[in-house]
Order: C-alpha cells, then sequence, then structure tokens
C-alpha cells in the first residue's frame, strides 16, 4: 500500500512533474500528449533495511523523477511535430529517447514496488518457481548472481513472465530498452550505480544482497495473477 503521508521532497518530485508537463508549449488539439507524473513511493523510505533513505529519496526524485520528466516532454515534442515534413534523424533520435525514458519510468516504479513489506511468493508463483528454476532458493541464486555480475557495468536483472512459452525467466537488460520480446517483467533490480554507490561505494556485491533482503513479493504476485488469468 502507498504511504498515504509523502514528505515534502516526494510532494516536490510529483508537483515538478505536473508544473513541467504543464509548462511545456500547447500543442495543436488534434494531437495531445498524454500527462506523465511521478507515482509515490510505496513504502517509507526509513523504513528499508540495508538501503538509507537518503539513498532512495535520491533515486527516487533524480533518477525516476527526472525520467518522468522527459519522458512527458519528449511526447510533447513528437506530437507537436509535423511528421511529414520532419527529419528523419530528428523523429527516430526523439523516438529512441522516448524508448529510454519510458522504459526507466516502468523499471524504477517496478523496481520500488519490488522494496517493502516482507510477502512470500503466491502459491501459484512459487509453484512456478518451483518448475521453471528447481524452487524458490535457485531462482534467488541465479537472480542474484546475475546482479553481482553486473557490478561495476550498469543494467537491469529482471524475472520475467514469457508469454509465449508460459514460464519464468531471470533476464539480463541493458540501456533501458533491452527486453523478452513477449515478456510480462514481475521483478525488477536496478544495477546501474545510482542504485547503491551512495550507500555501498563499489560493493556492488553488497547492494544485491541489501535488495534481496528487502524485497517483496507483493507486485510480482499480483501481476502473475493477472498473466495467468488472462493465458
Amino acid at each position: 500500500m502507498p504511504d498515504p503521508i509523502l514528505d515534502r521532497r516526494q510532494m516536490l518530485v510529483i508537483g515538478a512533474a505536473v508544473s513541467g508537463a504543464a509548462a511545456v508549449p500547447a500543442v495543436a488539439a488534434t494531437a495531445p500528449s498524454p500527462a506523465f507524473t511521478a507515482k509515490p513511493l510505496p513504502f517509507d523510505p526509513k523504513a528499508v533495511p540495508g538501503l538509507s533513505e537518503k539513498l532512495l529519496v535520491s533515486h527516487f526524485e533524480n533518477n525516476y523523477g527526472n525520467a518522468v520528466r522527459k519522458i512527458g516532454a519528449i511526447t510533447a515534442e513528437v506530437a507537436a511535430m509535423d511528421v511529414a515534413t520532419a527529419p528523419g534523424y530528428r523523429l527516430n533520435g526523439l523516438k529512441r529517447e522516448e524508448l529510454l525514458a519510458w522504459n526507466s519510468v516502468v523499471l524504477h516504479e517496478l523496481y520500488f514496488a519490488g522494496l517493502g513489506l516482507a510477502v512470500a511468493p503466491s502459491p501459484a508463483l512459487a509453484r512456478a518457481l518451483e518448475r521453471d528454476f528447481g524452487g524458490h532458493e535457485a531462482w534467488r541464486a541465479q537472480f542474484s548472481a546475475m546482479g553481482k555480475a553486473l557490478g561495476g557495468g550498469s543494467g537491469w536483472v529482471i524475472l520475467a513472465w514469457s508469454r509465449r512459452d508460459g514460464r519464468l525467466v531471470n533476464q539480463w537488460a541493458g540501456d533501458h530498452t533491452m527486453s523478452l520480446a513477449d515478456g510480462a517483467p514481475l521483478l525488477a533490480l536496478d544495477m546501474y550505480e545510482h542504485a547503491y554507490a551512495m550507500d555501498y561505494g563499489a560493493k556492488a556485491a553488497s547492494y544485491v544482497d541489501a535488495f534481496m533482503k528487502a524485497m517483496t513479493w507483493s507486485e510480482a504476485n499480483r501481476r502473475f495473477a493477472r498473466e495467468i488469468a488472462e493465458a
């Protein structure tokens, strides 16, 4: 459940996203751009073991918040563009940056949703973990090892559900653009340095251990239930 009391800094981020969208020049009434606003942190940043409030708030405000504002601005610019006469490189460049920013927003929201009060995998998800990885601990070992292998680099580790094959898979993703084409992401681990350097410096493995201890399956359970219901 989202914390009903947002701290002042979170309110400033959300307010900035809204005011930033309002500051974008008006576009033709026939091509309005969608509004992009930040979602609040779904947990108390003071209460996550192993990850400091300072780190979590900075991650939320600066990385996630900037991606929210960026996607809103890019979408408005594309909507205002005359695509029939605009240079192809300009449109393609904007659409590439739109994809980067949009996926950054989605993955950061999934990352934050994976932290909070301890909730175990649902019975259905636990059975899938057993079938596809050999159990929760085997999944955990692989997911954690993938994160640690990214130490000193950058990218994401994502637990995804393959709609094509009807199974779970841990996947590596980089640059906010690489994903399993038919995949539905259930859980995400941010391995960009902004996610841990403030607390752990170059000790990426220690950050991964902290994330694994602080993670919750609540959002993954909800997403997995939706996927199997629609299968």
